[in-house]
């Protein structure tokens, strides 16, 4: 996968218990849990529900709730496939081996 290739969020959708539905612009779609995240470090401002539910899909690939709280969407995508990052991304590895 090249920069140009990047995966990109389309839809989002607040699900209960601090869940979160995604679609990617491949296909890809599921459901992630982000309740262990409610309460720590920058995540406190979802102890207001409606924080949580403000998600939005930013320009530069987040979901985003605020300047300070993000996910970046490839290791949203990583959840939701259950596959690793040089799965995604093959050069990671010669990258590494370099």
């Amino acid at each position: 996968m090249t920069v140009d290739e990047q995966l990109h969020p389309v839809a989002i959708e607040i699900r209960p218990d601090y869940r979160l539905w995604v679609r990617f612009d491949d296909g890809v779609e599921g459901e992630i849990d982000l309740s262990q995240r409610v309460g720590r470090g920058v995540f406190k401002i979802w102890n207001d529900m409606s924080a949580f539910e403000s998600a939005s899909i930013s320009p530069h690939r987040t979901i985003r709730w605020s300047e300070d709280v993000e996910l970046c969407a490839d290791a949203v995508y990583l959840e939701i496939t259950g596959r690793t990052p040089e799965e995604i991304m093959p050069g990671l590895r010669a990258l590494a081996d370099a």
